[in-house]
């Protein structure tokens, strides 16, 4: 894997790019300045790599459009230390800026072929610090919990009730919901145990969001 100064140029567009259409966290502007988000597509797509879009990825799924990793970040509020729980690691991308933020990381992803594959990418950039799982998102990890924060990067069709109950209070949970094209983007604060806050934040597209695990 090479980065190139073209590829770094690249990148300082795409941030361009990002405080154009109102991302104004300069963390998660530096992270996505600093990561080459070429090592997480097939080189086929190199040369888009730092194009705003969405590419495919293996499973069926995607690799998220910048703007929307960069959005979903910005309204986690991410401080350094805050220990964030991922739902769909999917290319390890978003993981990649969260860890690169100074968040301790936890993702998980249903996709056996995704989740090997991101482990052992995400060591090879220098981001082994990130915690990969392969599980049932809508389950989560208990195990590790509470967390500080809780980012959903897949349509949930439902609230997701154990998740919520792994959110540390006054933690915020950042997740799209809505079946069909589109999502509406929420921002959940846990307020205590059991009462929550809702924030709307417009409409985005998302892959579906989907129980079990995935071995093939």
């Amino acid at each position: 894997m090479q980065d190139t100064y073209r590829h770094r140029g690249l990148r300082q567009k795409l941030v361009q790019i990002l405080k154009s259409k109102g991302i104004r966290d300069v963390n998660v502007l530096q992270a996505i300045g600093t990561i080459p988000r070429h090592f997480f597509l097939d080189r086929a797509f190199d040369t888009w790599a730092y194009k705003d879009l969405a590419f495919p990825i293996d499973a069926g799924q995607t690799i998220s459009q910048p703007y929307t990793v960069a959005f979903q970040t910005q309204l986690l509020k991410i401080n350094r230390g805050d220990k964030v729980l991922e739902i769909g690691t999917g290319s390890g991308y978003q993981a990649s800026v969260l860890y690169k933020m100074g968040a301790k990381v936890y993702t998980i992803e249903r996709q056996k072929r995704l989740f090997d594959k991101t482990s052992e990418v995400l060591p090879r950039m220098g981001l082994g610090g990130v915690r990969t799982l392969f599980g049932d998102g809508f389950v989560g990890a208990p195990r590790f919990a509470p967390y500080d924060k809780i980012l959903i990067t897949a349509a949930a069709p439902f609230f997701p009730q154990a998740l919520f109950d792994q959110l540390k209070v006054g933690g915020y949970m950042v997740i799209p919901v809505g079946e069909g094209d589109i999502q509406k983007m929420k921002r959940i604060t846990k307020v205590s145990p059991t009462q929550k806050r809702e924030e709307l934040f417009g409409t985005f597209s998302f892959v579906p969001m989907l129980a079990g695990t995935n071995a093939a």
